[in-house]
């Protein structure tokens, strides 16, 4: 779907998915101090431990089961990986639908994000650990087939001998085959190979700001000067200077957003229009700013030479002309802020499957639930929906009034558990080779769409 993946602690972008590291939390050690004080005075055994056992009805009233909501799912050789919020990831087996293992190795881990590895047949696992705060991000790769066995452990870490505590990141270059790591211990860029994890070359220079990779080169964006922001082009399979040379910028105006799409730069500042830089010939042409407004993300679609933008819950279709190609039908995200783990592009890149609104008509539906569209990227058409109407099994009607009444009644409860399963979704991953849906919800829930 994308270049890079880029998974950050804050909100991240749909143009990739980078992985973060998050800052450390101070602490003040008065306050731990306290907390134990307390701890060790409400578990004594003296005199205040007859309030405490008398209490105890009222402290365990209220205890129920709680689950914490799914935030990425991913699918690789008819096995499910499903991430919770609390850093839990389970696999999962199509094929006997049961549980193969968990992906944590150690009980302190707390895993972030999941990468498939295609190059190798391999899930890559970036976590953090309570042993240091949850400071430093850790990469592991992982056989598919080892997982498969339920030996999660029988993995390998990744990139350790890169620091890569906050603000420093890993990023995934599925396209190129790449891997990005930034220490920002020693400010230092390194580019590995995704087949193999060697290190191919680095990048140190304090002053880049930002990169940006696209098909086969990688944009890095310095501090700007009053008047323009020098930039630099790169080959990615070697780190060659390809192009270097500044852009131009209205003084005193924030830059909203500088991208990379092969020789296009798209540029937009604060209440200006947007610029597309031709960096071969130096050709600049504007698009009114009326017409194009900055969007929260971007998606680059690389086989058909067009991107998506995402703002304010709407989707739209662009070519580097500048020009709106597409504006999808009954389209509207559920979810205001762009996220991917909602958001699924067939790698022809002309469907995209999303968790969106509902139709206000469709009375089975309740207000938290939604329904998941597939549209055509190309038309803006919608093909086909999943709600409570159409996403569950069919219940063929009888002719007998006894049999019809039956037969509504299981209609009724199979429309609802639908509506259950739409609600509140957090998660969505569609597996192309099986032709399934997977989305996962806020209680920790997984389910199967399928034909």
């Amino acid at each position: 779907m994308e270049v890079g993946r880029r998974i950050s602690a804050s909100p991240r972008p749909c143009s990739g998915r980078r992985i973060l590291a998050k800052k450390k939390r101070a602490r003040s050690d008065g306050i731990v101090n306290s907390v134990k004080k307390l701890q060790r005075r409400e578990i004594s055994s003296k005199r205040d431990r007859v309030f405490g056992l008398s209490n105890a009805q009222e402290r365990f009233r209220n205890m129920h089961l709680k689950r914490t909501r799914v935030i990425e799912i991913v699918a690789a050789r008819d096995i499910v990986f499903a991430l919770a919020h609390s850093g839990v990831c389970a696999a999962f087996s199509r094929e006997k639908n049961e549980r193969i293992c968990f992906l944590n190795v150690s009980p302190d881990e707390v895993i972030r994000s999941l990468f498939y590895n295609k190059n190798n047949d391999s899930l890559i696992t970036v976590s953090v650990y309570a042993s240091d705060n949850f400071s430093s991000l850790k990469c592991r790769s992982t056989r598919i087939e080892y997982i498969r066995r339920g030996q999660p452990d029988a993995g390998f870490a990744l990139f350790e001998s890169e620091s890569l505590k906050w603000p420093g990141f890993v990023e995934f270059d599925d396209v190129n085959g790449k891997v990005l790591t930034y220490s920002a211990q020693d400010s230092i860029y390194k580019v590995f190979d995704l087949k193999n994890y060697n290190m191919l070359y680095s990048i140190s220079d304090k002053h880049v700001q930002e990169i940006k990779i696209s098909p086969g080169i990688m944009l890095l964006i310095f501090n700007r000067a009053s008047s323009h922001v020098p930039l630099k082009i790169l080959s990615i399979e070697d780190g060659t200077v390809l192009k270097a040379f500044n852009h131009l910028l209205h003084r005193n105006k924030k830059v909203d957003f500088i991208e990379q799409f092969n020789e296009k730069l798209l540029v937009k500042q604060e209440n200006e229009n947007l610029q597309i830089l031709d960096v071969r010939n130096a050709e600049l042409m504007e698009v009114s700013r009326t017409e194009f407004m900055t969007p929260s993300a971007f998606i680059f679609l690389y086989e058909n030479q067009l991107f998506l933008t995402f703002r304010n819950r709407n989707v739209a279709v662009w070519n580097f002309r500048g020009e709106l190609v597409t504006s999808f039908e009954d389209h509207l995200l559920w979810h205001p802020d762009c996220n991917t783990n909602n958001i699924y592009i067939t790698s022809d890149q002309d469907l995209i499957i999303s968790y969106c609104k509902a139709d206000s008509d469709d009375h089975w539906m309740e207000a938290n639930a939604g329904s998941i569209h597939v549209s055509n990227i190309l038309t803006g058409k919608c093909l086909a929906k999943i709600n409570a109407g159409n996403g569950g099994p069919k219940v063929d009607e009888c002719d007998s009034s006894a049999g019809s009444s039956s037969n509504k009644s299981n209609s009724s409860l199979v429309r609802s558990t639908v509506a259950g399963a739409l609600e509140d979704i957090t998660a969505l991953f569609y597996d192309e080779e099986r032709n399934e849906i997977y989305t996962g919800n806020r209680h920790g829930l997984v389910h199967v769409w399928s034909n």
